[in-house]
């Protein structure tokens, strides 16, 4: 029998926030029988948010009511690129607790996007995160956050460091984590956003055609070097050990990021590359004083569509009581 919704004092709409990722190391191997490779990735939380409402819509209970009867609702940078049907993350997400909960309801989902769409920062992703927090309020379930990140794997490779934050060392898919709790360190990157996105399916496809024909190409070695290093505090050394196995495969795709990486060189940052499955390129710097300056360079290079500063790490995702309040940092 489908319940009433109780929700904690009543809430008839919760609102949670959730980062994006970047990855620091991110190594991948080879194509599995289920169509996946195994990943080693160091992931870091950075500074740049999805917004996520969850909402009762009407009666609190209603027979027939379902995923197709939500509202979702998108706004910000690149929400005309986000669906709005079933196969949003976050329409998925709600829905995976609703049906658990056994709770007939329609239900809004608002999404303001914070994250770059389809960027190698896992906006989709966040959503999730964000829509899985939410909905455990609303409804009042209560999950865990261990409980939660099981949940988000069903979903999404990312979805469960999206929930996590911070800084931690994904193996599987990505979506088995251990917290690195050491590496607390600040860091100060600027986000150099390409015209267009790139598909990370196509992205991976495009890593095994390169090393079908050109053999093993593997720029991320041991994670162990990165992982010492994240326990101090020299950002140099950091970006020294900094890799991504899946920046070939972006060039490949998409050659002009090799002049978004050069302008950032030039403009002296640490360390430049292409975050995740790309085009978004990150470039690592010193402190937030370098940063201001290789964003104002790279910014008038014209190599990117729009430059941001971000920094990292910070909390996973999280509700937040007021719609305007700033996430936990």
């Amino acid at each position: 029998m489908p319940r009433d919704v109780s929700t904690p004092a009543g809430a008839r709409a919760v609102t949670a926030v959730a980062p994006a990722k970047i990855n620091l190391h991110l190594g991948v191997g080879d194509l599995r029988a289920d169509g996946y490779h195994d990943l080693l990735t160091v992931y870091r939380a950075v500074d740049l948010w999805e917004r996520v409402t969850v909402a009762l819509v009407g009666g609190d209970s209603a027979d027939g009511v379902g995923p197709d009867d939500d509202e979702v609702i998108v706004s910000g940078p690149g929400a005309d690129q986000v669906p709005t049907g079933r196969s949003n993350l976050a329409a998925r997400a709600v829905d995976l607790l609703r049906t658990e909960a056994g709770v007939q309801a329609r239900l809004s989902i608002r999404i303001v996007k914070g994250v770059p769409v389809a960027g190698g920062m896992a906006g989709g992703s966040a959503d999730a995160a964000a829509a899985l927090v939410a909905t455990d309020r609303l409804l009042g379930l209560g999950l865990g956050r261990a409980a939660l990140e099981e949940r988000a794997a069903r979903l999404g490779s990312d979805v469960p460091f999206c929930i996590r934050g911070g800084t931690a060392l994904g193996t599987g898919r990505g979506e088995t984590l251990a917290p690195l709790l050491h590496a607390r360190a600040e860091q100060h990157l600027v986000v150099a956003l390409a015209d267009g996105g790139l598909s990370t399916p196509v992205v991976f496809s495009e890593l095994d055609r390169l090393r079908a024909e050109h053999g093993a190409d593997r720029r991320a070695g041991g994670v162990e070097p990165l992982v010492e290093a994240l326990a101090g505090d020299d950002p140099a050394r950091v970006a020294g050990l900094l890799a991504n196995d899946l920046e070939p495969a972006a060039l490949s795709l998409m050659p002009a990021l090799r002049r978004t990486l050069r302008a950032g060189a030039e403009a002296g940052a640490l360390h430049g590359m292409v975050s995740g499955s790309g085009p978004t390129c990150l470039f690592f710097c010193a402190d937030r004083e370098q940063a201001i300056a290789v964003a104002a360079e790279v910014s008038e290079t014209g190599v990117a569509r729009e430059v941001r500063l971000t920094r990292g790490p910070v909390a996973g995702a999280h509700v937040i009581d007021n719609p305007q309040q700033t996430p936990e940092q």
